[in-house]
């Protein structure tokens, strides 16, 4: 049976340092400060900030609150992100996505100051983690690596499959575990992948985060590999009620546990260090303007 990955506890002690480091800036006369940005109603998005602003509290930051309408313009939207930049308490700013489909995301990502970049969506900020440059790392991405030297699982020189492309979590993973620091031997799959299985069965480190439930069976993973499922999706739970919902990864869980070394399960994994890794990245970027 797998050794299940508590995700929990070590971003509970990850907080703990960004906690220490606050206190020290506090004392220095700097209180660390996230804006979240918030437009409409999607119950998902006021989940994540409700986490987020709990998280700012717990380690005695600061958490500037901006809620607005579905029906925002999106010359509005730029112009609070505008003033978010300019203002010198504000340490990172976040616009939590999805918006609406009437305000262009990648123009918004774009307004935001690189400096202010702690989710790392900037291009500059991309382009900073593909040269290796100094910069903030994608809270998930970067938090799966944390959980990985946590437990002292080895990288270098691993065959890592990462299935998943997205800008958010697949594609900076896979760039993040191919530097020279990690030095792993990366592939990426994704849905225009033929035969997914003669991949996953030769990673000795199998990283699912393309989003669909029950993708990742047991017969897909090699004996003793690692498996970190960054999958977040909702399925029909009857057992709940007619409208009831559970969260579940992009593997099966009863099945892989029997197969892996190591596991992430959903919830309880990766998501709790994507949060952890937000709060080090605000604390990081006030420590810069200190």
């Amino acid at each position: 049976m797998a050794t299940i990955i508590d995700g929990k506890a070590i971003g509970a002690k990850v907080r703990e340092e960004v906690r220490e480091k606050a206190d020290e800036l506090k004392k220095k006369g700097i209180m660390p400060c996230l804006a979240v940005v918030l437009v409409g109603d999607d119950p998902a998005s006021h989940s994540y900030v409700k986490a987020k602003q709990k998280a700012l509290a717990e380690a005695g930051m600061e958490g500037k609150d901006i809620r607005l309408p579905a029906t925002v313009p999106e010359e509005e939207l730029l112009s609070i992100v505008a003033s978010l930049n300019a203002d010198a308490k504000v340490h990172g700013i976040l616009v939590q996505l999805p918006l609406p489909s009437h305000i262009r995301e990648e123009l918004v990502i774009s307004a935001i100051h690189p400096d202010k970049d702690v989710d790392c969506f900037h291009p500059v900020s991309l382009g900073n983690m593909l040269r290796g440059e100094p910069g903030f790392l994608p809270c998930t991405p970067h938090g799966i690596l944390v959980l990985l030297k946590t437990l002292n699982i080895q990288i270098k020189g691993k065959n890592t499959v990462v299935v998943g492309r997205s800008n958010i979590v697949g594609k900076p993973l896979a760039l993040l575990l191919a530097r020279k620091e990690y030095n792993a031997t990366v592939t990426i799959c994704h849905t225009g992948t033929t035969d997914l299985p003669s991949y996953t069965r030769q990673a000795d480190i199998l990283i699912a985060a393309a989003g669909k439930a029950g993708l990742i069976t047991g017969d897909m993973i090699k004996e003793g590999a690692a498996v970190i499922d960054v999958g977040v999706n909702s399925v029909p739970a009857p057992e709940k009620g007619p409208d009831g919902k559970r969260l579940v990864g992009d593997v099966v869980f009863a099945e892989a546990e029997k197969v892996a070394g190591y596991i992430t399960p959903v919830p309880g994994g990766v998501g709790p260090m994507t949060i952890a890794m937000l709060m080090h990245n605000v604390v990081e970027a006030a420590e810069k303007k200190g």
